[in-house]
Formats: C-alpha cells, structure tokens, sequence
C-alpha cells in the first residue's frame, strides 16, 4: 500500500485488461479479411455472411480496446511522470506515429467498412478490411518499438544538462533486435487468439438449440469452425517458432529473465536438465521439481550440451556491472514464481490450441462431420474461447516482470520513474475506479457478444425469451394488440 507499488498495481491492471483486446482485435480483423476474401473470388455467400457476423465482434473489441488503451495513456503522465521526461524524446516519436498514421488508417478504414456494404464492389470493401487490419498491425508495431527500447535501448544518446535519454538515430529504435523478435511472436499470438476466440464461440454456437433445429445455422457454425480451426492451428505452430526465436535471444540480452523463467539460481550442468514443475523458494533463492535430462540444452542452443547460467551468477555479474551508478543495494532477482509458471501456461496454451484445433479439424471432416453431435468436445472447445487470453497475460508478465527492477534496462529502475506528486489516497481511490469500471466494460462485452451469437447469423438482434418470463408476456401480449389492429383496418 505505497506510492510504488500502488502505481505498479495499476499499469498492470490496466495493461493486462488492455491487451485482452488488442491481439483479439488484430487476430479477428485477420480472420474477417480472409472470410471476405474468399467470397470475392469463390462467391461463396456463407464467407460473406461470416465475415459480417464474426465482423461484429471485432468491431465490439475495437471499441473496447479504443476505451482501455486511453485509460491507460493517463498513467504515463499521472504516476509515472519522472520516467516520461526521461523517456519522452524516444518514447514519444513512436506513440506520435501510432496515433497520426497507424489508428488514423485503422479508424477511417473500420468506418469505411462498417457502412458501405452495397455501395462499393465486393473487392474494394473487402480491401477496406484489409486496411483496418493493416492499421492496427502498424500500430502494433510502433507500440512495441516503444516498449523494446525499455528492453534493449539503442539508438540514443544522453543528454548532459538533463541527464535524460535523446533520440539519436530514429532508424536504430525501429531497427532494434528486440523488436524484430518480439513482434512476430505478438503478431502470430494474435491471429490465434483471433481464431480461437471465432472456434469456441461458433462451438458454443453449435450447442445452442436454436442451431440444434436450424440446418442454415448449424452450417454456418460448422465452417466457421472449421475455418478458424485451419487458421488457429497455423497460428499455434507460427507462435510457438516466433517465441522460440524470441528466447533465442533473451538467453544473451536478459539472462536473468530466462534464468527465472526456468527457476534457475544455481548454474545448470551441462547439459542441462529441463524443469517441469518446480517447488520455489524466493527467500532461500532455492528451487526443487521434476527434471528432464538434456532438454534444457535442446531448447535453449538446440543441440543436446550446454550449460546454462543461475541467477545466483548473474546478479554478480549485473551487481560488478552496475554498483557504480546504481549502488551496492539493489536487487536484481525477479519475481521467480511468476515467470516460471507464466512461461508454462504461455507454452501450454500454444500446444493446447494446436490440438483442440486438430480436434476441431477431425469433427468437421467431410466424410464425418459429427461435431454438432458431440456435445463434450463443442464443450471443450468452447471453454478454450478463453486459452488466448492466459497465454497471452502470461507473456506479458514474463516480458515486463523479467525487466525488474528497470524500467529501462540498465538507465532507469522502476522506483525512480514514479511521480513525485502521487499520493497513496489517489492512487488507492483510481485503482478502484478502473477496476469497477473495467468489470462494468468486460461484462457489457461478453453480453453483446453473447447477444450477437445467440441471435445467430439470420437473427434480428434479439435473444429468444424464455416462455413465462416477463419480456415473453409483454412479447405475446404485443403480438395479440398487433393482429387486432390489422383485422380492425
């Protein structure tokens, strides 16, 4: 309940809430393209019946991500003012294109596609999605810019009077290593969550009793399915080779962070045995669990020897490095619980969509399609709506928590970019504020989603209700005034 971590309290919460819907609507604005795409060359109506059903939940998470990521802009100048004015010259050049190119080309296009349905060719509109997807890509890519010079600062120079970091070479921050391999990862994490978000919603789709006794939208569910499975499948397998190329070069840039993320302290043998599970002590910096020889070396050089360094020996080294500028104080151990078991979860849900996908894939074949009929595995499927969204808060924990205690790596910790004028009554009192207004935001969400899948695809917008309620009564008795008033006239 201080300043510090009040404030670290409340990026998280807002960050992690944030990008609940930016990967879903980048991924689903993919997936919409594509389903459109195909109707203009097969002229196939049920593409373009997908692309304008499952368009309207990516146009809901747009709005919701639009809201969030506002709110989370507040932060950098509310409790985060002093790592602004350090920051703001590399910081602020790539937010500026984010918002004047990247979300102006995703806002303008969005519109251009939510209301020209008959007023342009089957082609152009098509494209229109295309734009907004581009859009949104774009400003994936500026916003990880930012975010990789916190990781791996290059392109800078100091500036003497200040003391703060000055662009130096802007082509040296958009070339930076760190974001070349992060995004790919980002963006191959986002298709999935995209496509397994359209899978679990048309399972759930195909459960419900208006599709059991509906051939038109029981068809409709099964391609989607069938759809967004191919594309969920290609997204795990891309997501899994992007992170593996990511932690390629973690190993050298934040040893410590890799080293957490396997539980570490100690140097491993070589070659290096591999940790299942782990029993985690943070005090005693001593960890216990299950082994597998050799598979530490094969994930991380990709042969079967080599041994890795323990966080023990790194924060030696990081302490021989940096107690000139920094003191003999600081603490360079991170959250090792969090990591190590982010970074599993984060790897399981890969594996995991790449089976329910194959799952999916086999219910659906043409020869067989039974996947209607088997209720326990639409129920599994469509409990997996939600696997994204762990794997990907997962990864983020495990990008921004391996950093500590820097806010930028090696030139600014955490505690020295926190506002001078904050206050723990302020920051107590907004935190609760956004997390009430967050659950108000995530609840209408998954209403109107819920509204607009149970509506089905031919619906009216409105969800059946049930007989003998009160909405049914007043239903029926307005149905009955109807039919009087058209035999009176």
């Amino acid at each position: 309940m201080n300043i510090l971590g009040l404030s670290r309290f409340q990026f998280a919460m807002t960050t992690i809430f944030h990008f609940f819907y930016v990967p879903l609507s980048i991924g689903l604005a993919l997936c919409v393209a594509v389903m459109e795409t195909i109707y203009v060359f097969k002229k196939d109506e049920i593409y373009l019946k997908m692309a304008r059903f499952w368009g309207k939940i990516f146009l809901l998470s747009f709005a919701v991500g639009v809201v969030t990521g506002i709110i989370q802009e507040f932060q950098f100048g509310m409790n985060w003012s002093n790592y602004s004015r350090f920051m703001g010259d590399i910081f602020g050049a790539p937010l500026a294109i984010e918002a004047l190119l990247a979300f102006f080309l995703e806002s303008v296009f969005i519109g251009a596609w939510m209301f020209t349905w008959n007023r342009f060719k089957p082609g152009i509109h098509a494209m229109f999605m295309w734009l907004t997807c581009l859009g949104s890509i774009l400003s994936a890519i500026w916003i990880l810019a930012a975010n990789s010079f916190m990781q791996h600062p290059t392109g800078f120079e100091i500036d003497t009077k200040t003391g703060h970091v000055r662009l130096r070479n802007f082509w040296d921050v958009l070339g930076n290593p760190q974001l070349w391999r992060q995004f790919p990862h980002v963006l191959f994490a986002a298709v999935l969550t995209g496509a397994m978000v359209i899978l679990g919603m048309a399972a759930f789709g195909l459960l419900h009793k208006k599709t059991q006794s509906s051939e038109s939208d029981r068809v409709f569910y099964t391609k989607s399915v069938r759809f967004s499975a191919v594309v969920a499948l290609i997204g795990a397998i891309l997501s899994i080779y992007a992170g593996d190329l990511q932690t390629q070069f973690v190993v050298h840039d934040q040893p410590m962070k890799f080293a957490a993320t396997e539980a570490l302290y100690k140097d491993s043998g070589d070659p290096a045995s591999w940790s299942v599970i782990s029993l985690i002590n943070e005090k005693d910096k001593t960890s216990h669990g299950i082994e597998v020889p050799y598979m530490l070396s094969l994930l991380t050089y990709h042969q079967t020897t080599g041994s890795v360094k323990g966080m023990n020996t790194i924060n030696k080294e990081l302490h021989a490095k940096y107690d000139s500028k920094f003191g003999k104080d600081m603490n360079y151990y991170v959250p090792v619980n969090v990591l190590f078991w982010s970074f599993r979860f984060m790897a399981a849900v890969g594996f995991a969509a790449a089976l329910v996908s194959i799952l999916a894939l086999w219910g659906t074949r043409k020869n067989k399609n039974t996947l209607y009929k088997t209720k326990w595995l639409l129920w599994i499927i469509g409990v997996c709506t939600f696997l994204p969204f762990i794997g990907n808060t997962g990864g983020w924990l495990i990008t921004e928590l391996g950093r500590y205690p820097w806010l930028v790596y090696g030139m600014l910790t955490i505690a020295d970019g926190v506002s001078p004028t904050a206050t723990v009554p302020s920051l107590f009192f907004t935190n609760l504020v956004y997390f009430l207004l967050f659950l108000v935001i995530g609840a209408v969400m998954i209403t109107y989603s819920r509204r607009v899948l149970y509506q089905g695809p031919d619906g009216d917008g409105k969800i059946p209700a049930r007989k003998g309620s009160l909405i049914s009564d007043v239903e029926s008795e307005q149905s009955k005034l109807a039919n009087r008033s058209v035999s009176l006239a």
